[in-house]
């Protein structure tokens, strides 16, 4: 597995200085108690299970997003059956930055899935997947993960408890789906 550390001279910091409030809505309260806490920082640690690909990736930092680090987390969380890349929404990033923040866990949190084409959406609900027709997945604001050694019931509440978008719960399959469309939990 490959193991990537940039460092800040690799980051492309972000035109315009968009703010993380803007349409993260209630959870940006403890967002920012979260981020103040640890300098203004947000990075993930990540394996994804499908590629064996991993990395620690910083995507906001002195209160901007990094187009480099957004990109790079976009391409790990690329649909691995097409090898097709999207930008990944800022706000599901957000959210699972706060979920891992939340819960405390140190080690990557394993992505069982992010983006996913529309060509791969329609052939896993074909296959009787359980696969939502227009899956936030296909638009990059979805992304389904799991937190090893931490009980999944415990990450469904943690989640559920931001209040920041869409949580399914998959226990049987050991992870949960977040998504950054409107609050909603199911499973």
């Amino acid at each position: 597995m490959k193991n990537t550390k940039l460092s800040r001279r690799h980051f492309v910091t972000a035109a315009s200085g968009m703010a993380f409030v803007a349409g993260f809505g209630a959870p940006a309260v403890a967002l920012a108690a979260t981020t103040k806490a640890s300098n203004n920082c947000r990075q993930l640690a990540l394996t994804h299970i499908h590629t064996g690909e991993s990395a620690t990736l910083v995507y906001f930092e002195n209160g901007h997003y990094l187009d480099e680090g957004v990109a790079e987390i976009s391409h790990l969380l690329r649909d691995f059956r097409t090898n097709e890349t999207l930008a990944m929404d800022r706000s599901v990033l957000d959210q699972l930055y706060l979920l891992n923040s939340q819960l405390g866990f140190a080690k990557p949190m394993e992505i069982i899935g992010g983006y996913r084409s529309p060509k791969t959406n329609e052939k896993l609900r074909q296959e009787g997947r359980g696969v939502a027709k227009k899956s936030y997945h296909m638009k990059g604001q979805a992304i389904d993960v799991a937190f090893p050694g931490v009980a999944i019931a415990n990450v469904r509440k943690a989640a559920i408890s931001m209040k920041a978008g869409g949580v399914g719960y998959y226990p049987k399959s050991g992870f949960i789906h977040l998504d950054s469309g409107p609050v909603r939990s199911w499973g």
